[in-house]
């Protein structure tokens, strides 16, 4: 469950850690302050206001939030999840001494936190400092990471299969299974993408290839394995194949559909963060297996 701030849906779990970090940061101002607060002292309690410690969160997000961004394949990946990161700024600022300032220099800068709703942060520790008065930097890392990979050129595999489409192979012997490696069927495909003075570079390479044998069998490969030679005569792939038990002439249409998935996994830095994303394609071919009196006829 979350809260609405200003029309936007915060995760409670990051709100939660930003209170956290906010009593830290107020324990270490009471300490600096020549006397402790009163409750008499304080602002008024309310719409995200100070407590009785003068170090408090405002609520307000200046500026739009970080944005929303869909993390999925254009093929069903299986994740519908939607990221939601926002600025919160730290007002009023915590004591110069403070190790959230990092180098910055607190008399000419704003202190914000930074989060998102699946509990990362463009930041390690989630405190981002900006010269005073201008907005924080608006790009999101893992937004500009989604951008590269949709510039990208990622196919389903480039099938090269033994038998082949369009000839015959039989019952019992070996079916080599294979993809020509490219960079837009293979990888490695590596893209980058910038906004706000930040880019993000992301990288992608298939992490492994599942064969749909149309039989109801599968078969996982994490090689893209070997292309047939005729050398090879009947020994079996020694990476990537399968062994047709029934003809494909007792189903509809007299051929298998071969199906092979690749599930592309992609690698991106930036911005002070990094992640992991995943693509999925596929590409289907059909084969026909028969008999071997049915060959010798």
């Amino acid at each position: 469950m979350g809260d609405e701030v200003d029309g936007h849906r915060v995760n409670r779990s990051n709100a939660d850690l930003l209170i956290r970090r906010s009593a830290l940061l107020g324990a270490a101002l009471a300490l600096a302050s020549a006397g402790t607060a009163q409750a008499d002292d304080g602002p008024d309690v309310g719409a995200g206001k100070c407590q009785v410690v003068r170090f408090c969160v405002d609520v307000k997000v200046p500026g739009k939030t970080g944005g929303e961004k869909q993390q999925t394949g254009s093929q069903d990946s299986g994740r519908d999840s939607k990221l939601k990161c926002k600025y919160t700024k730290i007002d009023p600022k915590p004591p110069a001494n403070h190790p959230a300032w990092k180098s910055a220099d607190p008399k000419k800068s704003d202190l914000y936190f930074y989060g998102c709703s699946d509990g990362a942060s463009n930041n390690p520790d989630g405190f981002v400092a900006v010269p005073e008065g201008q907005p924080p930097q608006q790009a999101n890392p893992q937004e500009l990471a989604q951008q590269a990979v949709d510039s990208m050129t990622l196919l389903g595999p480039d099938i090269n299969i033994n038998p082949k489409p369009g000839g015959k192979g039989l019952v019992g012997m070996p079916v080599w299974m294979a993809v020509d490696q490219s960079q837009t069927t293979w990888g490695p495909n590596t893209a980058s993408a910038s906004a706000d003075g930040v880019t993000v570079t992301a990288t992608a390479k298939v992490a492994k290839v599942v064969w749909s044998m149309g039989d109801g069998s599968s078969v996982t490969c994490t090689t893209p394995g070997t292309v047939y030679q005729k050398s090879y005569g009947l020994k079996k792939s020694p990476d990537c194949g399968h062994v047709y038990t029934q003809p494909s002439t007792d189903t509809s249409g007299g051929t298998y559909k071969v199906t092979a998935t690749s599930t592309w996994v992609i690698n991106w830095n930036g911005g002070g963060a990094n992640g992991q994303l995943t693509e999925v394609r596929n590409s289907t071919v059909n084969v026909t297996i028969v008999e071997s009196q049915a060959v010798n006829s």
